[in-house]
């Protein structure tokens, strides 16, 4: 049953792109952890901690639009080998600092700003070269490879970061990312793939590029439906998760260790989710994808009740299961009906416009639980969900699309 589940690993160049990913995965996983502690134990101030957090995440957003019009008109190997050389040299440069005990605040800032800028440039990129890694017939299952494998190199990665930290501190944790990337870069330096590249298109700016790559976007319904529907749900639902869940499991769960058991449950969810999309084919993928997302409400509910640890740890595992395969089967689509040229900047339209909203939910759901209380919050995102996501299924872009064939690969 497994062995076409299993297939594109048969292939030598998406093998060897598996290795690479799985291996920065884990690398990034272990200073996702140390990024709090190096910075604490350089200014010691909680502050500057959101301030490194969104060193890393607004060059992703200001860059990726620019990523995606790079990974259109230029070799995709090329692009992601220059990220992951950026990336290697920025997190060595991190470890130096932290583990010789003379970081500054600013050149720690400089290196997380960095990191988000190549990665701005890597994630199109690696959205438009999957394609010509595996066949159109086991896309779907590339993808779910892809996903089970970063979920559970991030889960490994969490719990194996937070020990070193502990015991020897961050700098380590920066050094195996570092090398992470060195490994990532020697896979794609070894993929064989063919000597042409995308041809130029006919707009030779980068505002003509955006145009072009902007109406590739919204000629879709279903694409740019979804994208707002999945920003939405991350600015009104999920933060309430990610911002407020912490505090439940501090005031009725047991504190710091509770959120770790339900960390762990949403990242086994995740596996899971990309388990199921490597044997579920869909006819209807959009349909099915946008109906897992409802699978996301009860454990917000959960946490309004302020329910059981265990029970609060299986919303977590449903939450996170819908959330690999609601993305194993959003990026196939977008692969198999996506002209490959412009592949790389449709996929950064949908990362930026899913992630935009993200930071001023963050900002404002503190003071919304402050003024309504967590529980009313949370109550509030799983009738988000659960209404928001009913209104999306009802739509015919969404609810009558078929599965396409792939579009024609590139190198």
């Amino acid at each position: 049953m497994w062995q076409a589940s299993l297939a594109p690993l048969a292939n030598r160049n998406f093998r060897l792109f598996f290795i690479g990913q799985t291996t920065s995965t884990l690398g990034n996983a272990f200073t996702s952890v140390a990024l709090a502690f190096a910075v604490l134990q350089t200014t010691g101030s909680v502050a500057d901690v959101g301030l490194a957090l969104a060193a890393t995440r607004i060059p992703l957003l200001l860059f990726v639009l620019l990523g995606g019009v790079v990974g259109d008109r230029f070799s995709r190997r090329a692009v992601m080998l220059a990220s992951d050389a950026a990336r290697f040299i920025s997190q060595g440069i991190g470890a130096a600092l932290l583990i010789s005990g003379r970081a500054r605040f600013w050149e720690l800032i400089v290196v997380f700003a960095v990191h988000g800028f190549a990665q701005a440039f890597f994630n199109p990129a690696s959205v438009g070269l999957i394609p010509a890694l595996a066949a159109g017939e086991n896309l779907q299952e590339a993808n779910a490879l892809l996903d089970f494998a970063r979920s559970g190199a991030g889960t490994i990665g969490l719990l194996l970061g937070g020990a070193l930290v502990t015991l020897v501190g961050p700098g380590l944790a920066f050094a195996i990312d570092s090398s992470s990337f060195l490994i990532s870069a020697l896979a794609l330096a070894g993929l064989h793939l063919p000597s042409t590249t995308l041809a130029v298109k006919t707009a030779t700016t980068l505002a003509a590029d955006l145009r072009s790559g902007w109406a590739e976007f919204t000629s879709r319904s279903w694409l740019w439906i979804g994208t707002l529907h999945v920003s939405l749900l991350n600015a009104f639902a999920l933060v309430g998760f990610f911002a407020l869940g912490p505090v439940v499991a501090a005031r009725n769960l047991g504190g710091g260790y509770a959120w770790g058991l339900v960390a762990a449950a949403f990242a086994l969810g995740m596996m899971g989710g990309s388990a199921v999309a490597l044997r579920a084919k869909p006819r209807h993928a959009l349909r099915a994808s946008f109906a897992a997302i409802a699978l996301a409400a009860p454990l917000l509910v959960l946490l309004a009740v302020a329910a059981p640890l265990p029970a609060v740890a299986v919303g977590a595992f449903l939450a996170g299961g819908q959330s690999s395969f609601w993305g194993a089967l959003w990026t196939t689509t977008i692969q198999r009906e996506i002209p490959p040229g412009a592949l790389a900047r449709v996929a950064s339209y949908s990362q930026v416009g899913s992630l935009v909203l993200a930071p001023i939910g963050f900002a404002l759901v503190g003071f919304a639980a402050a003024k309504v209380g967590v529980a009313a919050i949370l109550w509030f995102g799983a009738a988000w969900i659960i209404g928001s996501t009913a209104v999306v299924l009802t739509l015919s872009s969404i609810r009558t699309h078929e599965t396409l064939e792939p579009a024609s690969a590139t190198g």
